[in-house]
């Protein structure tokens, strides 16, 4: 009888915890997925205005400083024109795949937050990794198991009340908790920041062509390129607005695998009925 293939296994100190972090610094700010989803959807040159009408709720200001900024990073292309700047997906960007479908497999397995759009799950999941020095703590822990918070710091290089705070993060996201209530108890990974191997391993593979990406004329950035990730508000109507998104921006097939059937565009009237919103 043959034996049943077992799910590969990762190994916490072998990743470059600098070099991850750098890589999800680049996925992470908000709305980077979603607009990469829209431009891998239209597969084609795409002018902002365009990008912005298939994003609820955001204005197109907001939308044109995203792309600006995903373009200083490398992940799109730009091509400026009379009518203003038009992106697409750059090689880098289409090479996200493997990273979109493991942080939504990822989501999916570890993750309690019932049905939404990928493009929301996979942000949800790249909030709780893109942290400074988050990736450090969890290295050690996955390497070397409980551990105290004093023994963390020290093995990760930081200043203690830098570790706690990134420890109390990390329990708040569910990637980390403690092993009792006593003060001074070890903390230990939960099963979701034990099954962060894989995506480990899949960001660090993804940023290898990153590498002296700075230099090249290509990623100068641009004016508007700031990095200022202001995060969008959801306001008074954040139910309303929850709800939309997740009828929104459906996942592409070319950044997903097993990406859902395509879902409606956000109807008129509610998107008529947060316009004051979109401003903000």
């Amino acid at each position: 009888m043959p034996t049943p293939a077992q799910p590969p296994s990762f190994s916490f100190d072998s990743f470059d915890a600098q070099r991850i972090e750098n890589a999800l610094a680049r996925l992470g700010p908000k709305w980077t997925t979603w607009s990469a989803m829209v431009l891998a959807q239209e597969n084609r040159l795409t002018r902002v205005r365009e990008v912005s009408d298939q994003i609820p709720f955001i204005s197109q200001q907001f939308v044109g400083k995203r792309l600006a900024t995903m373009y200083a990073d490398g992940l799109v292309d730009r091509v400026d024109g009379p009518r203003g700047a038009s992106y697409r997906l750059s090689a880098l960007g289409e090479s996200l795949t493997p990273v979109y479908r493991t942080l939504s497999d990822w989501s999916r397995a570890h993750l309690s937050l019932g049905v939404m759009a990928e493009a929301q799950r996979v942000e949800d999941a790249l909030r709780r990794l893109n942290l400074q020095d988050s990736t450090a703590v969890i290295q050690v822990l996955g390497a070397s198991g409980p551990m105290r918070f004093v023994h963390i710091a020290e093995e990760a290089g930081l200043d203690n009340t830098w570790a706690r705070h990134r420890l109390l993060r990390l329990q708040a996201d569910g990637l980390v908790a403690r092993t009792g209530s006593r003060h001074g108890d070890p903390y230990i990974l939960t099963s979701a920041g034990e099954a962060l191997g894989a995506v480990y391993a899949t960001v660090e593979h993804w940023s290898e062509p990153i590498t002296g990406r700075r230099a090249s004329p290509a990623s100068r950035p641009v004016a508007a390129a700031t990095r200022t990730h202001v995060g969008v508000p959801l306001g008074a109507d954040g139910a309303r607005t929850a709800a939309a998104l997740r009828r929104s921006a459906a996942a592409p097939t070319s950044l997903f695998s097993h990406a859902p059937q395509p879902q409606p565009r956000v109807p008129a009237a509610v998107t008529a009925q947060s316009a004051p919103g979109r401003g903000r």
